[in-house]
């Protein structure tokens, strides 16, 4: 089990004049003298989702990043330690489940992204690690997110490791893959921030786990804890057990394989670094135990063709695949830097994608200007109103009995842009807004996934998963059609169809949530052109050669939202705040997606890109099927999000 990462006492009670209470005992007679304490003037800066707190005598500000973008210093403060340096949690995308050969028996889990955080605890990822300097000449720092590993998909394509994420001077590595079956010798897990699983061996040796990155470019030479990143993953089975070693974890090291039972995947570590532990929901994965979010970097479980697979470590690691009964693997989470589950061949199953990492930069201010009548998600304030933004699933808690309604905004997950062979593009998730009246007590908050990338050759984009709030659904947007399927899936919005003999329809919108998905060229002409995904503010487009399939077109949020420190959403037309665009058809690279997040399509030797996290944005289509694979991408569906809003 990993160790839960929080602040020091010691640190967060310094007498120094640093910690505050804003203008404490201004005056004070004594010694002959008058004694006066500065109050703390924090920094000035934007980016990312907000979240303002107190923890003990401190008021921070945090900003959280899910997808890649800016952190600006407009000014510095003064009388904090954080006045003119930021505390940070930077985590690596997660490595993918080892993925498919052929004959795949068993892959090992993914390896979780590798962690460093200024918020953390000694022993493995989360230790403790120095702020970073700040200025203002220059003041734009940029956050990189680095994304999940994808899951092999063919013959011959076993998969990635997850990418790095970094911020300023940090860099955290992405997981490692976990490895694949083979005969005599089973594949290794790849190295990465946390290493990936060992594959199973059907008459050699156990085999080896990755090893973890120390974070100074080296990998661990055995098996003890990593400093600074992340931990080994577990030994892969060998004989006649048919399992696979769970990814490391950024606080524990992966499970072994035992007989037929996968390895787990190693613990992550809980960084309370956006918000109190106890109170702060819908901010990374949730450890069941102490029923608090928060929690990063689980590896990915081991597959297993017996029975059962591995469990997925706490912080959002996938499960593995287990034969019978079936169990598919599982993704890692997103925006938690979790590893994805191993597959098995049963089925011919694939692993699991790992999880996408996160940036969290947090520094001191002066006060709040406001307080909360509720818990739950990031909490921000904004033009006389409180705002909870949910990133991942949690509760909202209504906790003043004077807060009786609030106004709310639930985007569902992104449809996945078909899989390569051409394919249309994912539909945005479904997207309402409006008010809901609320009384004391809890209220479960769901937000969805996007959906997986179809495969080759040419399997349908999955739709993504529906968001919820105060018994409002959102339905998940559609998947992409392809050559092979046709028409787009309905969902919230459509997705692009793709080129079918006789030509193909997009998917149906839900009425009042979003629109249809663009139509596809007839299959029986070259070069088989397809349609756009639809998106909340406009249908997706037609192929219309020689007119690219763009993605349909975003709505923007209500000026309620629209916080200027924050960057909820992506630019749009007249401004920012955009969600729920649809992913573009594959053909050609120019076919862009909607504003809203939606991913461009692709053509070789451009890559199909993922709908943005925490946006609802549809992926784009997967392209032709032209060696090398990796051209034509990988069209995941971008997860959705809930904002509530309340006179403060």
């Amino acid at each position: 089990m990993g160790v839960k990462s929080s602040r020091n006492t010691t640190q967060n009670n310094r007498s120094d004049g640093h910690l505050l209470e804003y203008f404490r005992k201004s005056f004070v007679r004594g010694g002959g003298g008058t004694n006066y304490v500065a109050p703390v003037s924090g920094l000035t800066a934007t980016g990312g989702v907000i979240s303002d707190y107190t923890d003990g005598p401190a008021v921070y500000r945090a900003h959280i990043f899910t997808s890649s973008g800016t952190f600006t210093v407009s000014s510095l403060g003064s009388g904090s330690p954080t006045a003119s340096a930021v505390e940070f949690l930077v985590v690596g995308g997660g490595g993918a489940g080892g993925g498919f050969n052929g004959t795949t028996i068993a892959s090992g889990g993914g390896g979780a992204g590798g962690l460093r955080s200024t918020v953390g605890s000694t022993g493995g990822g989360g230790s403790l690690e120095s702020s970073i300097p700040v200025s203002t000449s220059p003041g734009a720092y940029t956050v990189t997110i680095g994304g999940g590993g994808s899951a092999g998909s063919s013959p011959g394509i076993t998969g990635t490791p997850g990418t790095a994420s970094i911020f300023s001077t940090i860099t955290s590595q992405g997981g490692g893959r976990g490895g694949i079956y083979g005969n005599p010798t089973g594949e290794s897990g790849q190295n990465g921030g946390s290493g990936g699983g060992g594959g199973y061996s059907e008459t050699s040796s156990p085999t080896p786990g990755g090893l973890a990155n120390r974070g100074d470019g080296t990998n661990q030479p055995t098996a003890t804890p990593v400093p600074t990143q992340g931990y080994n993953g577990g030994v892969g089975g060998s004989g006649a057990g048919g399992a696979s070693g769970g990814g490391g974890g950024a606080g524990a090291i992966g499970g072994n394989a035992s007989g037929t039972t996968g390895g787990s995947g190693g613990a992550g570590v809980q960084v309370a670094i956006a918000g109190p532990a106890p109170t702060t929901t819908g901010v990374g994965a949730l450890n069941p135990g102490p029923g608090q979010y928060q929690w990063f970097a689980g590896g990915g479980g081991g597959g297993s063709e017996g029975t059962p697979g591995g469990s997925g470590g706490v912080g959002g690691g996938g499960r593995g695949a287990t034969r019978s009964p079936y169990l598919a693997p599982q993704s890692g989470t997103y925006a938690t830097g979790g590893g994805g589950g191993g597959g098995e061949n049963g089925t011919k199953a694939l692993a699991g994608n790992g999880g996408s990492g996160i940036v969290v930069v947090r520094y001191q201010i002066g006060q709040l200007t406001a307080t909360a009548k509720a818990t739950g998600g990031a909490i921000s304030y904004y033009g006389g109103k409180t705002i909870h933004t949910f990133t991942s699933s949690g509760t909202f808690s209504v906790t003043n009995p004077s807060l009786t309604s609030v106004e709310y905004v639930v985007v569902a997950g992104g449809g996945a842009g078909g899989g390569r062979y051409n394919a249309g593009g994912g539909g945005a998730g479904g997207y309402l807004t409006g008010p809901a009246p609320v009384s004391p007590g809890p209220y479960t908050i769901t937000v969805g996934a996007g959906g997986e990338a179809g495969t080759y050759p040419g399997t349908a984009g999955t739709n993504g998963t529906s968001s919820s709030a105060f018994s409002v659904p959102t339905t998940g947007g559609g998947g992409g059609g392809t050559f092979s399927v046709g028409t787009g899936n309905p969902g919230g919005s459509g997705g692009g169809a793709g080129p079918r003999n006789g030509g193909a329809s997009g998917g149906t919108g839900v009425p009042g949530q979003g629109n249809p998905g663009g139509s596809g060229e007839d299959g029986n002409t070259s070069p088989y052109r397809t349609g756009g995904g639809g998106g909340a503010g406009g249908a997706g487009s037609n192929f219309n050669s020689p007119t690219p399939a763009y993605g349909g077109i975003g709505v923007q949020l209500p000026s309620t939202f629209r916080n200027p420190v924050s960057t909820v959403g992506t630019p749009g037309p007249g401004g920012a705040y955009y969600v729920a665009g649809g992913g573009a058809g594959s053909i050609p690279a120019s076919a862009l997606g909607g504003a809203g997040g939606g991913g461009n399509g692709g053509d070789v030797p451009v890559s199909s890109v993922r709908g943005i996290v925490n946006t609802g944005g549809g992926g784009g289509g997967g392209g032709p099927y032209t060696p090398p694979a990796s051209n034509t991408g990988d069209g995941r569906g971008g997860s959705g999000i809930v904002l509530i809003a309340y006179p403060s």
